[in-house]
């Protein structure tokens, strides 16, 4: 177990400070270009790692932390912007006018196709109806 400890160590700090700073913004990265402390993170594992958190770590002041729990938003912009309530396509009268109009459209379609059905029946039932000829059915013999 002893053995395997430094190990895990050093795979912790590599992994840590490698998605540290690929987190942190190129503006706020010290002493090197982001991609150097990749580098070197990268090929030096140990040393490297502990030299990102020494000197190209950007340093947080201390003034702009919030405390918590705290009672203000705690540094979230998200909750500091003004809240503007979504609108679904409920509240919009443009899509609701839109949806009335295909809902007539639908409508007269289907009062349409039940005339048409009625009138079709009808013209079964009644035996004095509409009779088709051969000659609308048969194609012509020479």
């Amino acid at each position: 177990m002893i053995r395997v400890l430094p190990v895990v160590v050093e795979l912790f700090l590599l992994v840590f400070c490698l998605i540290d700073c690929i987190q942190t913004p190129d503006h706020e990265v010290r002493n090197l270009p982001k991609v150097g402390w990749i580098i070197l993170i990268i090929i030096i594992p140990l040393v490297g790692g502990a030299a990102w958190l020494v000197a190209g770590r950007p340093q947080r002041s201390s003034g702009s932390r919030v405390p918590w729990p705290s009672t203000a938003t705690a540094g979230y912009p998200e909750h500091e912007r003004p809240q503007k309530r979504a609108l679904g396509p409920e509240d919009d009268p443009d899509f609701l006018r839109q949806m009335a109009a295909s809902n007539r459209e639908q409508e007269d379609l289907l009062r349409r196709w039940e005339e048409d059905l009625r009138r079709r029946e009808d013209a079964l039932r009644d035996p004095d109806g509409p009779q088709t000829t051969n000659e609308d059915t048969e194609p012509p013999t020479t």
